[in-house]
């Protein structure tokens, strides 16, 4: 993510403002002249914008109206804000797909940007039944990852992920800033069927903290099981900042 020296919010954004008139209402006026500075290149793509504190210095607006213009943009995927650092033009919305299991590092290199992945922590702990993410389906010892990827320094996914030690047994050795959970997984234990549960779904305060959002921003939520021909391989919790992720899929009907 470029963040880039921002100048002083000039009498140039005032003028602009002013010239759009009075038929919309003041946040929505905010939010074209944000798009408009975007889409003229003044702010490009990864490039940090003006501050809240500085668009209402420059417009005359109250803070109520500036930062509701900015979580509508973000909502929209026009903007990412990131908590404590400040808000960047987005490059659009992350698509990632609903009916396959793929692997995010390949997802992002295939739109032409850069994953990369931030370890929480990797570990062994004890499953008793009725485990929130695991159910019944397996007690006893798991191991159990906590990951953030990135898509160009800018967080996409939470990856709460819960492993078989049966089905791989060598889970916690490794790197996974060097291959993802499920690249391994996929080659020590070959997926023969999965199942996708979506919902939407506000994520805790820690969760908001690793993905840099605001505590009220509503997220995706996939709950995710995979199976091989030996049973269970993985349950996960997969969290996807809702301003920054799209799910998508195709489908054929039937012949008749």
């Amino acid at each position: 993510m470029a963040v880039v020296a921002i100048e002083a919010v000039d009498a140039e954004l005032a003028a602009l403002y002013g010239e759009l008139g009075t038929e919309f209402a003041a946040y929505e006026r905010v939010k074209q002249l944000i798009m408009a500075q975007i889409k003229r290149g003044r702010w490009a793509v990864g490039e940090q914008i003006p501050s809240e504190n500085q668009l209402v210095a420059a417009l005359g607006l109250s803070r109520m109206t500036i930062n509701r213009a900015l979580r509508d943009l973000t909502a929209d995927g026009a903007l990412n804000r990131v908590m404590g650092v400040g808000t960047f033009v987005a490059a659009g919305k992350s698509g990632s797909p609903l009916f396959e299991v793929r692997n995010i590092a390949d997802e992002i290199a295939r739109r032409g940007h850069r994953h990369r992945t931030e370890v929480v922590f990797v570990r062994t702990e004890q499953a008793a039944d009725g485990h929130p993410v695991l159910g019944n389906d397996l007690a006893g010892t798991v191991f159990h990852s906590l990951l953030v990827h990135l898509e160009d320094d800018v967080a996409i996914q939470l990856e709460d992920r819960y492993v078989n030690p049966a089905q791989a047994p060598d889970y916690p050795a490794q790197d996974f800033t060097v291959t993802t959970p499920n690249a391994y997984l996929s080659a020590v234990a070959p997926l023969l069927r999965g199942e996708h549960v979506v919902e939407a779904v506000r994520a805790s305060r820690e969760e908001c903290a690793l993905l840099g959002i605001a505590d009220a921003e509503p997220c995706l939520l996939i709950r995710r099981r995979t199976w091989s021909s030996g049973g269970l391989v993985s349950a996960a919790r997969l969290l996807h900042p809702g301003s920054r992720n799209r799910l998508e899929g195709s489908f054929a009907a039937e012949p008749s």
